[in-house]
């Protein structure tokens, strides 16, 4: 017999479908609320993440399921499914679950293609669930604290935004040169649908209503080729390359000689050991652990930076740059209005609004808004997304920050013809939502 859905006063119940790193972070939050949520179960093929996680929630064996099909076929049990499987497992995990009635956090991109979510968005329709996706910035303060300053109408209309990500040298090697997103063939997604589906997604919510209409897009990948690899580079960092100790993409000077680093992904060969030594790590290097690849000579086919230009119904334009391999990793936005503008840094935690003011000499007004102090985590956004899904389960209405899949299409459309352009030459894709209206 089918469970009922929770009501507002007792705890919605969920199950954890892929036991990564992601969904943990969303599942924790059971622990620390668990008058709000409660895990009850887990599909993963991996079995010490299971009994790792049931140990971790404390529900029961006959409760952990090898996959989506193997949950989706027992009656349902609880009222919802936390979703983080991997980009190209969306679809396939989510379809059986949605129409088994379960309500669904889905980990972004919640499709890897335009087909994908329009059968997505078919299937939502059907079963009438609720499917919010984990577009986890929109919840930091930050970004948050700069929509209810434009919501407001104090900048004017608005004209012209600009974002940009630069991914860091270490993230950009570790995640999309020899990790899980560095091959579009294998892992069915974009560099920029895995990375900065979050940043377009973030120019979409802020233009809200104004929608794009229009997309253009340039970038290449020109840096981690095998013909860019230094002489006598070896196939492996360690122990055969003799430049182990210089290069700046050395496995050893990134992951053994800083081991907590990109924990989840690097040492995930090892995850079943509580307290892994040097030893342990040395050993996992030596058996083919593929993050202690040559960086020039990993296979990888993604783009290393690329820019989006965006025209919006109303006229407007925004643009965003995504940069990898820089020094240091840096979100910026840059909105400007007919009255003011807004401008700051996601990691300071800090923006500037500058507003027409022909009084001063300066011709305007300034105001610094720090927001510093505020939780980490995405920049405190893990927690409130999880919270928000919660009330959104419970009541269905929707707060300013909502992440509901309808509001996901712009951002995701709007990545798949970009990523189009791009591969046309830098054509202009028009953009059309009349399937999903």
């Amino acid at each position: 017999m089918e469970q009922e859905i929770g009501s507002e006063n007792k705890p919605i119940s969920a199950v954890i479908v892929g036991g990564g790193h992601r969904s943990i972070i969303y599942g924790d939050y059971s622990l620390k609320h668990p008058d709000e949520l409660r895990i009850v179960g887990i599909a993963d093929p991996n079995g010490e993440r299971r009994r790792m996680a049931a140990a971790r929630y404390g529900f029961s064996a006959d409760r952990c399921f090898e996959d989506a099909e193997a949950l989706a076929h027992v009656p349902k049990f609880a009222d919802a499914v936390i979703n983080g499987t991997m980009d190209r497992q969306h679809f396939e995990t989510a379809a059986p679950l949605l129409r088994r009635g379960y309500d669904m956090l889905l980990e972004k991109p919640f499709s890897v293609n335009e087909a994908e979510m329009r059968d997505l968005m078919r299937i939502i329709h059907e079963t009438g669930t609720k499917v919010m996706i984990c577009h986890v910035l929109r919840y930091a303060p930050f970004y948050l604290s700069v929509k209810e300053r434009v919501a407001s109408g104090e900048l004017g209309e608005i004209l012209n935004i600009q974002t940009s990500e630069h991914v860091s040298y270490h993230h950009l090697s570790t995640s999309y040169v020899r990790g899980k997103w560095a091959n579009s063939d294998v892992c069915k997604t974009s560099m920029l649908l895995a990375k900065s589906c979050h940043d377009i997604d973030i120019m979409m919510w802020m233009m809200q209503p104004d929608m794009p209409a229009a997309v253009s897009s340039f970038g290449s990948q020109m840096q981690f080729r095998p013909e860019n690899a230094p002489k006598n580079a070896a196939d492996r960092c360690v122990p055969d390359c003799p430049l182990v100790e210089s290069c700046r993409y050395s496995a050893k000077r990134l992951y053994l000689d800083h081991p907590d680093h990109w924990i989840c992904y690097v040492w995930s060969s090892i995850e079943d050991l509580t307290d892994p030594t040097d030893e342990d790590r040395q050993r996992s290097f030596a058996q083919g652990n593929p993050y202690n690849r040559c960086i020039y000579k990993c296979g990888n086919n993604v783009v290393d930076h690329q820019s989006v230009l965006v025209r919006f119904a109303s006229g407007a334009t925004g643009t965003h740059n995504m940069i990898g391999g820089a020094a240091k990793s840096e979100r910026r936005i840059h909105i400007i209005g007919t009255r003011g503008e807004i401008s700051g840094v996601f990691e300071d935690n800090r923006y500037t609004v500058k507003k027409i003011d022909p009084e001063p000499d300066c011709g305007y007004t300034e105001e610094t808004v720090d927001l510093s102090a505020e939780e980490e985590g995405h920049g405190g956004g893990d927690d409130a997304l999880t919270a928000d899904f919660i009330r959104y389960v419970r009541t269905g209405k929707q707060s300013l920050s909502c992440t509901a899949i309808e509001n996901s299409i712009a951002g995701h459309l709007t990545v798949f013809l970009a990523d189009s352009s791009r591969e046309n030459g830098g054509q202009v894709r028009p953009i059309d939502f009349t399937p999903y209206q």
